[in-house]
């Protein structure tokens, strides 16, 4: 028998908050199909894993027949959403904004059914003169209930909550209101992160539908992908992890995964993965070692398809197996003008670290080997022909092959 939607969603971990609880499960285990909307914001021109693990449940809306919208915040960007932050985010133009988008739906695109629904809010947001939106919208938004949510908390903590942070609730709360008289959309998905405002979502069309009768709109959140130890996933020593491959490749997307602590195993197969959840528990109870490889190759596979996956898998087991093999190791093409670079600028321009003080402090701690030797001198240079290759080596587990051109 075919487990209902809900009840599926439940078991496998995506389920946190719901404005409707008895409303959401008899929606998503009903036979009746509602259109449902994902917001993301184009803050970078990628998406990381957060975004990524969001339309993974996105795409289990749309497999049970659920009609999905992805809103891309064009509007909402240029604001920035102050949810968990401690710092105001840095602002963008409007030309890095309408880079962002585009990337970011190409991006979305392969993880969404070909029939999604892709908008931006700019386009609504937009017309609306700043008075106007204030009558309309802000009048239902009552400042000391805003301060208490969550989402301003942090910044609030650190005292630099600005006026134009504070607008970000009223508009994306919006958004909702917007879609379900645009396109009949019942209800919002997203992570727990963004509870404050789907809840804003919620009340704002109730305020503006006193006196109506209309049914009601919901919100679901998901969890932060979390590890066991309370850290938020998807940081790396390299920084976020990406789900563009120029940004972080699919070696070092595959070992992140793999190097996760075994009891994150179960939770990253059940969410990332169709396999039967008594077959998930058999297998990390059976063979933990050989769980975590399934589930770092089929996260790969997921993100980044299934050649490269292979390829990733392969490259591991040969770093494993005692030696770096050229065909599979993660390559980076690298210009340089007169022959010569010094080793700290050498490794900061092939991305094996992102700073000179991170190339000097790895070269000071023995942990990088060039041409599998242990590199001691931070003056060192490295003296290239075009067409050389060169093997560099982060600690024990990072390889990188730099091709001079």
């Amino acid at each position: 028998m075919t487990q209902k939607l809900f009840d599926k969603l439940s078991e496998r971990g995506f389920v946190k908050d719901m404005t409707h609880p008895e409303q959401i499960r008899a929606a998503l285990n009903g036979a009746k199909k509602i259109t449902f909307y994902l917001g993301i914001d184009p803050t970078a021109d990628s998406l990381h894993i957060g975004h990524f693990f969001a339309l993974r449940m996105f795409r289990h809306l749309q497999d049970a027949g659920h009609h999905g919208i992805l809103v891309i915040g064009g509007a909402t960007a240029m604001v920035g959403d102050p949810t968990g932050k401690s710092d105001m985010r840095q602002m963008l133009s409007r030309e890095q904004i309408a880079h962002n988008i585009d990337e970011v739906k190409t991006l979305a695109r392969r993880f969404v059914l070909p029939d999604t629904t892709i908008v931006d809010n700019a386009d609504w947001l937009n017309k609306f003169t700043y008075v106007d939106f204030m009558r309309l919208v802000g009048v239902h938004f009552n400042v000391n209930t805003m301060l208490a949510s969550e989402a301003y908390a942090r910044r609030r903590e650190n005292g630099g909550l600005t006026f134009l942070e504070m607008g970000y609730m009223p508009m994306q709360a919006f958004d909702f209101v917007h879609l379900n008289e645009s396109n009949g959309c019942t209800l919002q998905i997203g992570g727990s992160d963004q509870w404050g405002n789907i809840v804003a979502g919620t009340e704002l069309y109730r305020k503006m539908n006193i006196g109506r009768n209309v049914p009601d709109i919901m919100g679901l959140t998901s969890p932060l992908l979390m590890t066991m130890d309370g850290k938020k996933m998807g940081k790396t020593e390299k920084g976020t992890l990406w789900v563009a491959r120029d940004k972080t490749t699919p070696f070092d997307f595959y070992q992140y995964f793999y190097n996760m602590p075994d009891e994150n195993t179960g939770l990253l197969l059940s969410l990332f993965t169709d396999i039967p959840m008594p077959e998930i528990v058999a297998m990390c109870t059976t063979d933990i070692v050989a769980a975590k490889k399934r589930m770092a190759y089929e996260v790969t596979k997921l993100v980044h398809g299934e050649q490269l996956a292979v390829d990733a898998v392969a490259a591991a087991m040969a770093l494993f197996n005692g030696g770096p093999n050229a065909g599979t190791i993660p390559t980076k093409e690298l210009k340089i003008e007169n022959g010569k670079l010094k080793i700290d600028d050498f490794i900061v321009q092939s991305g094996l670290v992102p700073s000179k003080s991170e190339a000097r402090r790895t070269i000071e701690q023995g942990g990088l080997m060039v041409d599998g030797e242990k590199v001691a001198d931070a003056k060192m240079e490295i003296d290239a022909k075009r067409g050389q290759s060169v093997m560099l080596q982060k600690g024990k587990k990072t390889f990188l092959k730099v091709v001079i051109k």
